[in-house]
């Protein structure tokens, strides 16, 4: 009974070995009616998975770059999922399809105008630093006023170093100070605090427009002669004002509009509870803020004075204002004339960089080389 099972065991494991040596010659002779080109692949394709098991005889290792680049390129010319042991199907697919990314990323690569030149976008990228509360319209305005460079903010924009932009309120123009800018002021107060705590009233007078600081004054105690005395400086009646805005603080007093009367100027409060009605000040004063003040801590009255009277020349010669198109203030201030070759500085030229206020701000301008 025994030597009968050993002898089927025998027999089926004859025939299972000629099933299997069969299958073999089938698939020699299946592999000679392929390609040379798809055998010499999949050859390549399991040396190179082969190789990261007996090189060095240590563990396996990562696939680098230029492997996974061959898998993917040879894996096109033949089934490869039957040779595929090192890694899952999914992950020579998903090396393929980053493959294609990475080609169409290079197909695709922009073909427009050309870059700007090096050392325009290190000087914009040295202006956003170095001006933390400046942004795009700003830097654009600052090269052609003052270096004759036209350049759209938004290419600007492609050059500026990522950091955190300050908010930017708009507020509503009002109608009628619109279509009377050229014969209107406008006034007002605001707080400052120095570092013993101490409140400082700073009183500031505007003319719309051209946006120019008119006056300026600073004083711990503000009274209503006070006050007329600032308007008796700035206003001498030839100006061709004739309307004056301010709040309805108890320091405009009725003898006060009537004294500002005698110079050919009507008082116009604003409404209550409604400081749009004064935006223009208002912007002023945010201005001041946001980038003076703010990055200030003034010891006393005087410092104050100090601080505001560097301001003051910077914001009326030297700062542009988008509103004017854009411009500067102080319409006597010189302007760069705009450069004939596009988005170059002129070679008999450079780059003249003016500190204000210790470097908060920076005015930029041309200056010849040599001089």
């Amino acid at each position: 009974m025994a030597s009968l099972v050993w002898i089927c065991s025998a027999l089926a494991a004859l025939v299972l070995n000629s099933f299997r040596v069969l299958a073999n010659v089938l698939t020699f002779f299946c592999l000679c009616l392929r390609s040379p080109a798809a055998v010499a692949a999949e050859n390549l394709f399991l040396r190179k998975q082969l190789g990261l098991y007996i090189e060095r005889n240590e563990k396996p290792r990562r696939a680098t770059d230029s492997l996974v680049f061959t898998l993917a390129v040879v894996s096109r010319f033949f089934d490869w999922r039957n040779a595929l042991t090192i890694v899952k199907p999914d992950t020579l697919i998903r090396w393929h399809r980053t493959g294609f990314r990475l080609f169409w990323k290079w197909k695709s690569r922009p073909r427009g105008r050309p870059r700007i030149p090096a050392d325009l976008q290190k000087l914009i990228a040295e202006m956003a630093v170095n001006n933390p509360p400046w942004g795009e319209e700003r830097i654009a305005d600052e090269l052609l006023l003052k270096i004759g460079i036209r350049i759209s903010p938004r290419t600007i924009r492609r050059y500026i170093p990522q950091r955190p932009r300050p908010a930017d309120p708009r507020q509503r123009w009002m109608t009628f100070v619109r279509n009377h800018a050229k014969a209107v002021i406008s006034s007002d107060f605001f707080v400052v605090v120095t570092a013993r705590f101490q409140l400082v009233y700073v009183f500031v007078i505007m003319e719309i427009e051209t946006r120019r600081i008119l006056h300026f004054n600073v004083t711990q105690h503000p009274t209503a002669e006070w006050t007329l005395q600032q308007f008796r400086e700035c206003i001498t009646g030839g100006e061709g004002y004739r309307f004056l805005i301010h709040d309805r603080d108890r320091i405009y007093s009725k003898e006060l509009d009537a004294s500002v009367k005698s110079f050919g100027v009507t008082a116009l409060k604003t409404p209550y509870k409604s400081p749009q009605a004064n935006a223009f000040c208002e912007r002023l004063i945010g201005s001041v803020r946001r980038e003076c003040l703010d990055f200030m801590i003034p010891f006393n009255e005087a410092h104050v004075r100090q601080i505001l009277k560097s301001w003051t020349s910077h914001y009326n010669r030297g700062r542009r204002h988008s509103s004017l198109g854009p411009g500067i203030p102080d319409q006597s201030s010189p302007k760069a004339e705009l450069q004939t070759e596009r988005h170059s500085i002129p070679r008999n030229r450079r780059i003249v960089v003016t500190s204000i206020l210790g470097g908060l701000h920076h005015e930029y301008g041309l200056e010849e080389i040599g001089a």
